[in-house]
């Protein structure tokens, strides 16, 4: 009985894989044709994929071998063609895919050879004549057929594929997108989490059982919530890293408090259904039509989604607001520095991330103050001090660590000293002796990272810094080496949230009232405020605003004729009033410009 069957295995699924894809067809259908050519092209990428040879001569009951094949597969792909449901064969492999799928998260990809997906879904057309069929020939396994009608009406209410015959879209290319998407499943691009982590693994732990990863009967949101610097998006890229490819789509929405600031709810709602759906032409004209596509593209897509540094109630309602608009079997994930958002959005299961205790507080500190794992014990009580002034913040014990390494004890001294002396205030506070400590040089690139640059592909932010004339190469490493920033797998510069509000904040200080006398303009607001008003002077040096969408300036055209100093300008999706009257090309010193003008 396939009930047995099914009772029997849905707790044996295996976690590790033997096979990457199971395919699940009706030999007389797509043997010598569509499956036939999509078996070749998953081979000739390296995918290993389980395809039954034996099928031709099926007998009544799929074999043990077949059964540990499907639990040792990643990904199942079941091709409902004209006859599929014909065979008890085919619909007994689909029950175990499912339970399988169910029971430990495996992607699951239905096809549709050349059938309608509601003819599955309802069993219509041919699959109405092969269900009474069955019907007729298991009176007494009434039990069976149901649970194949079941299996079919499920396996089409997730989201697949459909090829039509005599469509203007050839075989090639439809596989070509099949096994892209599986490439991607099996090998996620993985988001930067540093090495050397110390004290991750307990909360990872702990946020996957939160989860529920078994569980496809229903959408989970948890939340991580925690003071900044503490490791909260460490944690959610590690989780991020190690279950996406259990979804069958993912979405990653980093820093979103920063990315609130430039982009409107409604732009932020198309990144994530672009990179969910992975399409990139998704326009959403508002957010209220926004929710409506988020909730019909993906209220089947079993989907990890996770927000990272949320700070306002409206970006949880307009991206997350119901566990119904996503397939079951969704993961959604939210980070936050106030719990508060989470209770008033109805997030019951939640993690507090926590300082790390004094023994891992000491450990990760000597990575970076000794470059082991074990502090050198003639700095033993210095490296004691120096993390009881910090209360186990990693970001914190990570920077002044680097800060302090290959330094003299008399150094390490004033160092603390001066920690010691600002304790308990911002934390901003106690990372800017990091950059009160660089050169000249350093400071300049430190600042122009930390205003434009975040997130940015390092080949382009050192073409520009060479512009600038500064020291490139040994200024990025000197601010990788003390921890300022970092480069990720994708060749991006990484800097944490606090680390760029220090940097914001020192060219803030430049002057508190009038934007136009500081040295670098990044803010939207402030770079309209300056080109209205006229009041830019010789003291900018840089302007960056590179906007998603496009926004509109009203001006008399002379907002550039004060800024002599200026020699980096990139400005995108702006409209103007009227043509610029003094853009400083003729400024000897003006080097690199990308504007995007457009009059109103």
């Amino acid at each position: 009985m396939i009930y047995h069957i099914m009772a029997q295995s849905t707790l044996h699924c295996s976690s590790s894989f033997t096979y990457d894809v199971f395919l699940n067809f009706r030999g007389v259908d797509t043997r010598n044709n569509f499956t036939g050519n999509l078996y070749n092209s998953l081979c000739q990428k390296g995918i290993q994929t389980f395809i039954d040879d034996e099928g031709l001569n099926k007998g009544e009951e799929i074999t043990p071998s077949l059964l540990q094949a499907i639990e040792e597969s990643r990904i199942f792909i079941s091709i409902f063609s004209e006859n599929y449901a014909s065979s008890t064969y085919c619909l007994d492999e689909l029950v175990k895919i499912l339970a399988c799928s169910k029971a430990q998260g495996h992607s699951f990809m239905p096809i549709f050879y050349d059938v309608n997906p509601s003819e599955v879904r309802h069993q219509t057309g041919s699959y109405a004549d092969a269900m009474a069929e069955h019907e007729e020939r298991f009176q007494d396994q009434k039990d069976k057929v149901q649970k194949w009608r079941e299996a079919l009406s499920q396996a089409a209410n997730i989201s697949g594929w459909h090829f039509a015959l005599g469509s203007q879209q050839p075989e090639y290319k439809f596989i070509a997108n099949i096994i892209e998407k599986v490439s991607k499943i099996i090998n996620p691009t993985p988001l930067y989490v540093a090495e050397n982590l110390v004290g991750v693994d307990t909360p990872l732990l702990e946020v996957t059982s939160l989860l529920e990863l078994g569980s496809d009967d229903r959408v989970n949101m948890v939340g991580i919530y925690g003071i900044g610097g503490v490791g909260k998006s460490t944690i959610a890229r590690a989780v991020y890293n190690k279950i996406a490819d259990q979804f069958e789509g993912v979405c990653f929405l980093g820093d979103l408090r920063k990315k609130a600031i430039n982009h409107d709810l409604a732009q932020l709602q198309e990144i994530l259904l672009s990179d969910i759906l992975e399409e990139e032409d998704i326009k959403v004209r508002d957010v209220n039509r926004g929710i409506s596509m988020i909730k019909r593209r993906l209220h089947r897509k079993k989907v990890l989604l996770i927000l990272d540094d949320v700070d306002k109630l409206r970006q949880l309602q307009v991206l997350v607001g119901g566990l119904d608009w996503f397939g079951l079997g969704s993961k959604i994930i939210i980070t936050t520095r106030d719990k508060h958002l989470l209770n008033t959005h109805g997030i019951v299961k939640s993690y507090e991330v926590k300082q790390l205790n004094d023994e891992k507080a000491l450990e990760l500190f000597s990575w970076h103050a000794f470059k082991r794992n074990k502090i050198d014990p003639s700095y033993a009580d210095m490296s004691k001090r120096a993390i009881s002034y910090f209360h186990g913040l990693p970001l914190a014990l990570e920077v002044i660590g680097s800060h302090l390494f290959g330094k003299s004890l008399a150094i390490w001294k004033s160092a603390l000293d001066k920690y010691e002396r600002i304790l308990h205030k911002d934390i901003c506070e106690v990372l800017e002796v990091s950059y009160k400590d660089l050169e000249e040089d350093e400071k300049e690139i430190f600042l122009d990272i930390a205003c434009f640059f975040n997130s940015c592909k390092i080949s382009y932010v050192k073409e520009i810094l060479h512009i600038r004339g500064f020291h490139v190469e040994n200024g990025i490493q000197v601010l990788i080496d003390k921890s300022l920033m970092k480069i990720d797998c994708n060749h991006c510069i990484v800097m944490h949230d606090l680390i760029q509000d220090m940097g914001r904040e020192i060219v803030r200080r430049e002057s508190t009232s009038e934007p136009g006398k500081r040295s670098r303009l990044w803010f939207y607001e402030d770079v309209v405020h300056v080109l209205e008003e006229n009041t830019g002077t010789d003291t900018i040096e840089v302007i960056v605003v590179d906007l998603y969408k496009v926004k509109e300036v009203h001006w008399n055209g002379m907002g550039f004729k004060m800024m002599k100093s200026l020699r980096i300008l990139i400005m995108g999706n702006v409209h103007f009033s009227k043509e610029p009257q003094n853009l400083p090309f003729e400024n000897a010193r003006m080097e690199w410009i990308y504007v995007s003008f457009f009059t109103i």
